[in-house]
């Protein structure tokens, strides 16, 4: 079974967590290719999709929501799962983010399941007006990523996908 994991990361996190989603569903024994969302050329090959982007003042990234428009045929005839990034902080995340919300941009793409993962925030990938965006603000500076919830959720895709086969 073939799986592409695709996504939109403006400064590397969220890419950093499909990375993470792809090398473990590939120790599942899945076949798995990584792509950039802007570099999709096609789903015809993959049996399932699992599609990613970095949140930004509440919205997926331009190019992730290119990506579900343009291939909404294909991505209605495979099982997909969404994943979001972006809430930052350990106690209680902010902003809490509404996974219908950042799917509604996603128009007719229904997925398996929706997971928001807590992201990471460091002022050395920011350009001047986001630091100063993220002063005004007073966003959590840090890796807030949770490898193992990463990883858990990865696993119980190859597991849905195994039984689904059988």
């Amino acid at each position: 079974m073939k799986i592409m994991v695709v996504v939109a990361s403006k400064h590397g996190s969220t890419r950093e967590i499909a990375e993470v989603i792809a090398a473990e569903l590939r120790l599942q024994k899945f076949s798995v290719d990584l792509v950039e969302a802007e570099h999709v050329n096609g789903l015809a090959e993959y049996n399932a999709v699992v599609f990613g982007s970095g949140v930004y003042a509440g919205n997926w990234l331009p190019e992730a929501v290119n990506f579900a428009n343009h291939f909404q045929k294909e991505l209605a005839q495979i099982p997909v799962w969404l994943f979001s990034s972006g809430p930052l902080g350990r106690e209680k995340p902010q902003p809490q983010e509404d996974p219908d919300k950042l799917a509604a941009s996603l128009g007719d793409v229904k997925a398996r399941d929706h997971h928001i993962f807590v992201g990471k925030l460091d002022l050395a990938d920011l350009t001047f007006a986001e630091r100063m965006l993220v002063k005004a603000v007073r966003a959590p500076i840090g890796d807030f990523r949770n490898w193992t919830e990463i990883r858990a959720w990865a696993h119980s895709i190859a597991s849905e996908l195994r039984a689904a086969n059988h």
